[in-house]
């Protein structure tokens, strides 16, 4: 069972990563308390609830708990992920936000408040963790102004749209019942859509299939818990909808390129595998959940 990290503090930075732990920023994931996103050099595209978008330098994107992203980390990026404790979630917006900051006293006073925060984060002077969550209620309360000032910038029309809706539901299910081995018509069926529909918003969107965006889900799912518990294969194929490890390992190998069990020995070594193409785990799956399509 993986630990309750909801009310914990903590900030990680953004960077260039291997190909072996590129996974850890592409795949769809969420999370069970708010994180906090900020860009400070590169760009790229991020998707979050099923809607990719481009973000610069100087972007900060707050993503509520349970909210489905991942993003692309080009050559030059870098930033920080800021985990805020759940308590302290109703300082924050109830839905994502992706902020264009343009403003340069507004950047510098952003950056400043995560190179305090993340000073007292590291430090061991007395009362550096009380000092830590006022550094970040601070930030709250800047990223409420920055907000505030861009309130007149006209918003991403596509987030309105019928279609970005519908999946942004979709993405909630998958996040909620993606370890169910439910397939695609029930999610559909659950949203009163066809299959279909359902797949043709996903790719206007985000340019991936519905069955693209659930093993995505699933496939992060599978590799964290071998990279961070020693749950046994047998418990993690179950416990993610699989009628059997065998299935779960043919899945796993398809996608992936080594077996559950080498992934896990080589990701104590040097942090993962890179991942093949998604498409032969979808197959797998279609086999390896009995119902999936």
């Amino acid at each position: 069972m993986a630990a309750d990290n909801r009310h914990l503090l903590s900030l990680s930075s953004i960077g260039q990563t291997s190909a072996p732990s590129r996974w850890r920023t592409e795949a769809m994931r969420a999370h069970r308390a708010p994180r906090l996103i900020f860009f400070t050099k590169g760009q790229g595209r991020i998707t979050i609830a099923g809607l990719t978008s481009g973000y610069t330098a100087n972007n900060l994107i707050f993503l509520p708990a349970g909210t489905m992203y991942g993003f692309e980390v080009g050559p030059t990026t870098f930033g920080h992920m800021l985990a805020i404790p759940h308590a302290m979630a109703g300082e924050w917006p109830e839905s994502h936000v992706h902020l264009r900051l343009r403003d340069v006293h507004m950047q510098k006073d952003i950056a400043s408040a995560f190179d305090s925060l993340e000073r007292e984060l590291k430090s061991d002077r007395a009362g550096h963790a009380r000092a830590a969550h006022y550094h970040l209620g601070l930030l709250a309360v800047l990223f409420e102004r920055a907000l505030e000032r861009q309130e007149g910038t006209p918003p991403d029309a596509r987030a309105g749209s019928a279609a970005a809706q519908l999946v942004a539901a979709f993405t909630a299910l998958v996040e909620r019942d993606y370890a169910k081995g439910r397939a695609i018509a029930d999610f559909a069926r659950a949203l009163g859509v066809t299959p279909t529909h359902l797949t043709r918003c996903v790719r206007r969107t985000c340019g991936k299939s519905a069955h693209d965006l659930l093993t995505d889900r699933i496939l992060y799912e599978a590799r964290r818990q071998l990279s961070e518990t020693r749950r046994p294969v047998a418990e993690i194929a179950a416990a993610l909808g699989f009628s059997s490890p065998a299935y779960f390992s043919r899945a796993f190998h398809a996608a992936v390129g080594v077996s559950p069990s080498r992934f896990r020995r080589q990701s104590a070594e040097t942090g993962g595998i890179s991942p093949r193409p998604a498409r032969p785990f979808a197959q797998e799956l279609t086999r390896g959940l009995g119902n999936l399509g």
